[in-house]
């Protein structure tokens, strides 16, 4: 079928579960691909678009040893990152030249689903998906009996505090949201100059977690339109609270990742972060001096009857409709992110977390990160926390959603001025971007 509106439409809604005959009828053809390529088929050659630090070392293990005896060989073409990636990839589809295989964070899959430049390798996939947390796996399959990747990382969010000043200041790890709020006004009062944590703007993927976490579903379909809901109730919940605690002043209103940031870690002028199971790397450059001072603890709920993270980043490793080595390729991403030694590799030449609920507790991940070395359970707890990821709504223009927040939320978290306006903002920008690509959009 031809890439059509329709197609774009009914293939990548995320929170929708699709029939499988309506993603068979409006999937790409094989435009003359072989599909049953694996072993005994001669030799075959790969290429693997990704950016993880090493990932050409973990190769070489395959290539030394499945990748030699299935004469299945994989070269490593390190990429950047993000939208510059994307749109490599995008470029080199549409001249039909794309690589065999691709690194996609999670939320870049259903933009490259649209442009059908990512296969369907379910029928070479079988018995993968119980090797993963629900929520995760999800996010590969966009909510349909398709598999468009296999997920590789994943980025479970957690809280992070000071465990002396949390001492000294006599506060509880808050279990909810509103001990959040509380533990927040009550270090005010004992100490004015010191804040719990910041509301940073210059990272979309924390809010987009935090709504996730609330139960938030920012793109879904409608039969045959989209529906965006950015400014939903679960959304406007996140965006009030943090807006309010912004308002107040009970936390500061600086963006992360610059010199004040890390000044203001380092010295004790902030105690906390919420943040995802990478944080103790970032720590370690940001905060040197408080090594193994912070701990760990579950993200605080929005009742206390609840169990629930949100996840802030994560990639997979999904094949190309331009690969004429589909199954070859499937079968290296999945050796990739379920086999044991694979994922040791990669835990221990790129610093992935992965998403293989088994790997999250091997050998790999028996010892804590050694910035936190006073909590030995550091990973123990990151696993039971990882299985409780909520399921995500990502949508085809997710890049518009993002480039809003940063300058709404921005600018509301510097005035300190309405949050839900800003959340509004974000909403009417990315419903007018698909309506100017020609989506149809639910009101």
């Amino acid at each position: 079928m031809p890439h059509t509106k329709l197609r774009r439409l009914v293939t990548i809604s995320v929170a929708v579960t699709l029939g499988a005959s309506a993603l068979a009828a409006c999937g790409s053809s094989d435009d003359g691909s072989d599909e049953d390529d694996g072993a005994g088929s001669g030799p075959v050659s790969l290429t693997y678009w990704a950016w993880a630090p090493g990932m050409d070392k973990v190769a070489d293990i395959w290539n030394k040893g499945q990748g030699k005896k299935d004469q299945i060989q994989v070269t490593v073409k390190k990429q950047a990152s993000g939208d510059t990636l994307i749109t490599k990839i995008l470029t080199a589809h549409k001249a039909r030249k794309a690589p065999d295989l691709v690194q996609a964070e999670y939320q870049a899959l259903p933009t490259l689903v649209s442009n059908d430049a990512l296969a369907d390798i379910a029928d070479d996939v079988d018995g993968v998906k119980d090797k993963f947390a629900e929520g995760v796996w999800q996010q590969t399959t966009l909510g349909s009996d398709a598999v468009y990747a296999i997920p590789q990382d994943s980025g479970p969010m957690m809280f992070y505090y000071r465990q002396d000043l949390f001492k000294k200041y006599g506060l509880d790890v808050p279990q909810t949201w509103e001990q959040f709020a509380e533990t927040a006004r009550a270090l005010k009062k004992k100490s004015p100059g010191t804040d719990l944590t910041t509301f940073s703007a210059n990272d979309s993927g924390l809010f987009a977690g935090l709504a996730q976490q609330a139960g938030a579903k920012w793109w879904t379909t409608e039969g045959d339109t989209w529906k965006v809901g950015i400014d939903d109730t679960a959304s406007r919940k996140v965006a009030d609270f943090w807006g309010g605690l912004v308002e107040e002043g009970a936390i500061d209103n600086q963006p992360m990742y610059t010199p004040a940031w890390n000044k203001a870690l380092n010295t004790g002028k902030q105690i906390a972060w919420v943040s995802a199971v990478w944080a103790p790397g970032t720590l370690t450059t940001a905060a040197p001096d408080t090594k193994g001072k912070w701990a760990m603890a579950p993200l605080p709920q929005w009742s206390a009857t609840e169990n629930v993270t949100g996840s802030w980043g994560g990639s997979s490793t999904a094949v190309t409709t331009d690969s004429t080595h589909r199954s070859a390729a499937a079968k290296f991403a999945t050796w990739l992110n379920t086999d044991p030694e694979a994922l040791t590799a990669l835990a221990k030449e790129g610093g992935i977390y992965p998403a293989a609920t088994t790997a999250q507790t091997s050998d790999a991940f028996a010892e804590p990160p050694a910035y936190f070395s006073n909590q030995p359970d550091f990973y123990t707890r990151a696993a039971a926390i990882a299985k409780n990821t909520a399921p995500s709504a990502w949508g085809p223009n997710v890049n518009v959603a993002y480039t809003t927040f940063r300058d709404a939320f921005g600018s509301a978290a510097k005035n300190k001025s309405d949050f839900g306006g800003a959340l509004k903002k974000m909403q009417d920008d990315t419903v007018a971007d698909l309506e100017k690509q020609g989506f149809e959009v639910a009101e």
